[in-house]
């Protein structure tokens, strides 16, 4: 077996009718042209060019009304399991 070494057979099938370049058959996703993070092969370049791509700019309207939702949330939830709101009020 191993006196006579054989290479694996290539087929580089081409559809007759298709005048494009690359290959037809080659799976790609929609948005990967637009990424920074496929073509990297390490972690760290991944996170650091995942890091860069974040908007830098958080309002503090948008922190504000995240706040608002959840105070409203925990109220709900208490009152649905009959939580006794009244120790938060003073006598």
């Amino acid at each position: 077996m191993g006196i006579i070494k054989r290479k694996n057979k290539k087929f580089e099938y081409q559809p007759r009718y298709y005048k494009g370049e690359g290959n037809p058959f080659e799976i790609k996703h929609k948005f990967d042209q637009f990424r920074t993070t496929t073509g990297n092969k390490n972690l760290k370049e991944k996170f650091s060019n995942a890091m860069q791509d974040l908007p830098g700019t958080s309002t503090k309207q948008t922190n504000k009304t995240i706040l608002i939702i959840i105070g409203i949330l925990v109220f709900i939830f208490l009152y649905l399991i009959d939580f006794d709101l009244s120790i938060f009020l003073q006598n």
